[in-house]
């Protein structure tokens, strides 16, 4: 007997109260000298395909109305106080995010849940928030608690195999995806337009999905997973002593565009890569998504779902290419097939094979 077909049935979102992107290029003006570099910074905000990032920090106020000063100009503050903060702030959003799947699912949809996932590379503690999760929703005791760390953007894909496996593995296995990342809790002071342009693209957010051998949703074919030559150092994230040291270098575009042609038949198996009709590609920048579309001469709305969520909400890191497909998951379904593709350290890429169901 074949094993069991796993289905991505659901998935709810969340997002922080407060919208920080103008706050943020209003702050970066102030702060760069020269009118060369002020050109250029205004160049690449205009060019970003970013009109909101949202934020657990209250930047878009002043303190003396509920806002606050977490980065003080002549005090950014150390690792420890930043993963307090995320300590303090990510159960919460993860219960939104929970509560939405609950909506979209079904009340019950969490009854006999028999694995958690929960990935994220932004913030750290134990317990953390799969206990916080157990607790808050009622989980069994016995549930298996898997944490998928510091894989970056494509960390996802991981835990999405992880649950396919245990739904391979025994057909009534129930797995609880969780994507969390608080990307705004590691800006740095700096005046590199280098680092500033990657600080413009990261933001805050949560996935909570169901995956379950229901056949509902979309059905997860198969995945593949490699390392592009020459690329370790262009994706870096290392824990420094104020904060976590994010490098997205210039070249990742380019790396991408040359490597992944050779990846694409593993990817798609025997299809023609006319015949996905669905592009969920992690929107880590404008920039990425431009590679990958001239790099497959994908058809110019082919992007359109991953540029929509670059827009409204920006790189939220591992939780992204879920806000992705569930704008793909919502729409009902016609039996069209999908990739969906992230780029993560190393330089890694994760991508699956999908397929709508009803």
């Amino acid at each position: 007997m074949p094993p069991a077909t796993a289905h991505l049935n659901a998935i709810g979102l969340a997002v922080p109260a407060h919208d920080v992107h103008r706050a943020f290029l209003d702050h970066v003006r102030t702060r760069i000298v020269g009118e060369r570099r002020r050109d250029l910074f205004e160049r690449m905000a205009e060019r970003s395909g970013i009109a909101h990032r949202w934020s657990v920090l209250a930047h878009d106020r002043p303190p003396e109305a509920g806002g606050e000063i977490f980065y003080a100009p002549d005090r950014f503050p150390g690792t420890g106080e930043r993963m307090r903060r995320f300590e303090r702030e990510a159960p919460g959003l993860a219960a939104v995010a929970v509560e939405d799947l609950l909506r979209k699912a079904g009340p019950d949809a969490l009854a006999g849940v028999t694995h958690l996932v929960v990935t994220g590379c932004t913030g750290f503690a134990a317990p953390g928030i799969d206990r916080d999760l157990v607790e808050r929703f009622a989980l069994p005791r016995t549930v298996e608690r898997t944490l998928v760390g510091f894989m970056g953007c494509n960390a996802a894909f991981n835990a999405l195999k992880i649950a396919r496996h245990a739904v391979r593995s025994d057909p009534a296995a129930r797995v609880l995806v969780v994507s969390l990342e608080l990307c705004t809790l590691h800006f740095q002071d700096t005046s590199t337009m280098e680092q500033i342009l990657c600080f413009m693209l990261f933001a805050d957010g949560c996935a909570a999905a169901l995956v379950t051998a229901e056949s509902a949703g979309l059905a997860l074919d198969r995945f593949h997973s490699t390392l592009l030559p020459a690329s370790a150092d262009d994706i870096t994230w290392r824990i420094g002593d104020a904060g976590f040291d994010m490098r997205l270098s210039g070249r990742v575009p380019g790396l991408i565009g040359r490597g992944l042609p050779a990846e694409m038949t593993a990817i798609l198996g025997d299809r023609p890569r006319a015949a996905v009709d669905l592009w969920a590609v992690h929107p880590g920048g404008r920039s990425i998504l431009d590679a990958v579309e001239d790099t497959l001469a994908l058809p110019p709305d082919a992007l359109a779902t991953s540029r929509g969520v670059l827009r409204d909400f920006g790189n939220m890191s591992s939780a992204t290419v879920m806000f992705v497909l569930e704008r793909m998951i919502r729409a009902p379904p016609a039996g069209r097939s999908g990739v969906a593709m992230g780029f993560g350290p190393g330089l890694s890429v994760e991508a699956m094979a999908f397929r709508e169901v009803g």
